[in-house]
């Protein structure tokens, strides 16, 4: 059993949220519930939790105030919100979980899914940290993004990334310094994620960085070559796309 808490300032989310929690995922008990930043960070050095639901916005200010406030991060955090897109983004780029309101019952398990298949695996506390970075960076040009590999949290440079690949439900990705991981998350949470001035879907199943291409090749409908040697083919669907951004 996983012992939880939810810090929400909205009565009703919190309610409604402990009965899909008391309805769909038995591994997860609640030990208590907070309304504001003050009252859960009071209530994470006095409880201990294993796993937080955590809303993003609250009256007295983030779920990020609370996590900047505690020096100790051991524990799991499930992001709730309902519409703040900066910090979706920041959250995503920090391999965390974040549920939309109204909280979908299916979506909820999945989380908790993953939270409860990782516990032996490791810790969540450097994503963590690497997300209150990018939130005190203050801007959406995040320079690293965390890669979820079967075993670890991977921090990688934006930059160094010269393409990735997609693999069925995961995404492979190729580094300059030649390292291959295989990350989870199909090739289209990639695209909307990684910096669009910088890649491009040069085919269904493609995604490169343009910085490290180094020569076209028109040959049979036309190849990227890229900077560690690989020739990436551009589909016909693409090529229009591809060729203004290569301008």
């Amino acid at each position: 059993m996983i012992k939880a808490l939810i810090i929400e300032d909205e009565k009703k989310s919190a309610e409604v949220l402990a009965q899909l929690l008391q309805k769909n995922c038995s591994d997860i008990h609640i030990a208590g519930r907070a309304e504001n930043v003050k009252e859960g960070i009071e209530l994470i050095r006095t409880l201990k939790p294993e796993l937080i639901f955590l809303d993003v916005m609250m009256p007295d200010g983030s779920g990020f105030d609370v996590l900047e406030k505690l020096s100790d991060l051991k524990f799991d955090v499930i992001f709730t919100t309902a519409t703040d897109k900066f910090a979706v983004k920041a959250i995503k780029y920090s391999a965390l979980d974040y549920l939309l309101k109204p909280i979908d019952a299916e979506e909820l398990k999945t989380a908790v899914k993953k939270v409860v298949d990782s516990k032996t695996k490791f810790s969540t506390e450097e994503n963590l940290r690497f997300l209150l970075e990018n939130i005190k960076q203050g801007d959406e040009q995040y320079n690293k993004i965390t890669l979820p590999t079967g075993n670890a949290y991977e921090v990688v440079s934006v930059k160094d990334i010269i393409r990735c690949e997609a693999n069925d439900n995961y995404t492979n990705v190729y580094l300059s310094n030649g390292r291959k991981y295989l990350v989870s998350g199909t090739l289209k949470h990639y695209e909307d994620l990684l910096p669009e001035k910088d890649f491009i879907r040069v085919h269904h199943g493609n995604l490169i960085n343009m910085n490290h291409m180094i020569r076209f090749l028109k040959e049979d409908g036309g190849y990227a070559v890229m900077s560690d040697g690989s020739k990436v083919e551009v589909s016909r669907r693409k090529k229009e796309d591809f060729l203004k951004k290569l301008k």
